[in-house]
């Protein structure tokens, strides 16, 4: 009944009936077949928590089972379907990297290797939503250096993302505002420290349509530092 209810579907039945009879199976050639349908019925009906969890014990008990690959790919899969919304905990979506790059290694021959690579660049995708939505609160909450230092973590984590000149000019911003808004003493520092981002901006998007903007504020950082350096020079004299 038990392999019935499975063909058609119905795995809630079908779990039932496969943990009613999976003692009267363990440590005979049908448990193997057994004990990976019912891992297969959690993840049918979208128990991804307790499938990854049955996936791992399936492979502790069959390392050698010619199902032990796809078993393998499958439990880092649950791990995937456990990663939520960019917003929330990436926690899993973490353990889904990891986990699809061990996978990778170990089989490196696998034909699931394109989709693991996908599912990593998806993963990787969302951390980066999560990463710049950070930086662009602390922007929006007026915590500039926070925003700085948060947007060039985002860029030396992502440097390939199509939004890395985004981030870039954001970390100038970022600067300059906080420049404004520093005390006497700390602002030509940071007014040079948005002269060094901004060069480096240059430097790294030399074709940028925003390059313009980019020389505006390292323009504006100049004067604001020559202004700066000579009140300092007359407070001192």
């Amino acid at each position: 009944m038990a392999e019935q209810y499975y063909a058609k579907k119905k795995y809630n039945y079908a779990q039932q009936l496969y943990e009613d009879v999976m003692p009267y199976f363990r440590g005979g050639p049908e448990f193997e077949d057994i004990y990976y349908k019912y891992a297969y019925c959690a993840y049918y009906q979208k128990d991804y928590l307790n499938a990854e969890n049955l996936f791992k014990t399936f492979l502790e008990i069959y390392p050698n089972s010619p199902r032990a690959e796809e078993v393998d790919y499958m439990r880092s899969y649950s791990f995937y379907r456990q990663s939520p919304k960019p917003e929330l905990d990436q926690t899993n979506t973490i353990k889904t990297i990891g986990m699809m790059q061990t996978f990778i290694n170990t089989h490196p021959g696998s034909p699931r290797n394109k989709e693991a690579t996908e599912i990593i660049d998806i993963s990787r995708h969302k951390l980066e939503i999560k990463d710049a939505s950070s930086a662009h609160l602390y922007y929006d909450l007026g915590q500039y250096r926070a925003a700085a230092v948060t947007y060039t973590s985002v860029l030396n984590n992502y440097p390939e993302s199509n939004k890395a000149e985004e981030y870039k000019l954001m970390v100038i911003k970022s600067y300059f505002r906080y420049a404004e808004l520093s005390v006497e003493e700390k602002k030509a520092r940071t007014f040079r420290k948005v002269i060094e981002e901004g060069n480096d901006f240059k430097d790294r998007f030399p074709q940028s349509p925003v390059i313009k903007e980019v020389q505006d504020y390292i323009n504006q950082s100049q004067n604001n530092l020559k202004i700066y350096t000579n009140e300092f020079v007359k407070k001192t004299t």
